[in-house]
């Protein structure tokens, strides 16, 4: 997935009211840009921080900048919008880069199912699948991505939902996609969210599927790149 326009690089001045961000181009302009994420987002919304927006000419649009990547302190990037995600496993599905994601006839997004939920992708062929996606952009130690930055009901929910889906007959997919350029490792942050973690344990034992895909990040593209090993021994604290 390409940027619309190229990205601008600014310094971060704060982030407040989840969805804004005053921002100081590198010219020294100062505005308000929309930040695309409603989490925590730990580690990655430092005042003083450097970050790159993209800027819009939509007049339908209040805020002409949107936050879209963080530069960490060693150089490498961080994807903070968690819209992309979606889009780059669209464009994975549609060239077949997702092993074992890639024989289907039809790729449906945002499909009604279980509880009043949504399913992000409903793939169509032999089987039915049902493939949810999380953006995950925490890392705390090492090189080790973590999920969840906070507590996520929702997310409990979708797993509970994927749980029944495979006592139904389908099959059922969670993956995990880590926009961080700095993670070769993936694993639950059960202690920020143990109900998130317990659910986990059961969906997997109950044969939902869990991948974990990288990101290949650059101030022009994000794209999918290749799977990162999940660690399961931290899950079984229940």
């Amino acid at each position: 997935m390409q940027f619309q326009t190229p990205l601008l690089p600014a310094t971060l001045l704060r982030r407040y009211k989840r969805f804004l961000a005053d921002i100081r181009l590198d010219d020294g302009r100062e505005a308000v840009a929309h930040c695309p994420n409603p989490g925590a987002m730990l580690g990655l919304m430092e005042p003083g921080s450097r970050i790159w927006v993209e800027q819009n000419d939509d007049p339908r649009k209040k805020l002409k900048f949107g936050w879209r990547l963080s530069e960490l302190e060693t150089g490498h990037l961080a994807g903070i919008d968690t819209g992309i995600p979606n889009k780059i496993v669209k464009e994975a599905l549609q060239t077949r880069k997702i092993v074992g994601l890639g024989d289907y006839e039809a790729v449906r997004p945002e499909q009604k199912y279980g509880r009043n939920s949504r399913v992000d992708f409903l793939l169509e062929g032999d089987r039915t699948t049902y493939l949810e996606v999380k953006n995950v952009r925490l890392r705390r130690s090492e090189d080790w991505a973590e999920f969840p930055d906070c507590v996520t009901a929702r997310g409990t929910k979708h797993l509970q939902d994927l749980t029944d889906i495979v006592a139904q007959g389908d099959r059922a997919v969670m993956l995990y996609v880590v926009q961080r350029s700095d993670c070769n490792r993936f694993r639950l942050a059960a202690d920020i969210d143990p109900s998130y973690a317990q659910a986990f344990d059961i969906a997997r034992n109950e044969g939902v599927e869990m991948l974990c895909y990288g990101t290949h990040i650059s101030t022009q593209q994000i794209q999918i790149a290749g799977p990162i090993p999940v660690d399961l021994s931290l899950q079984s604290l229940f």
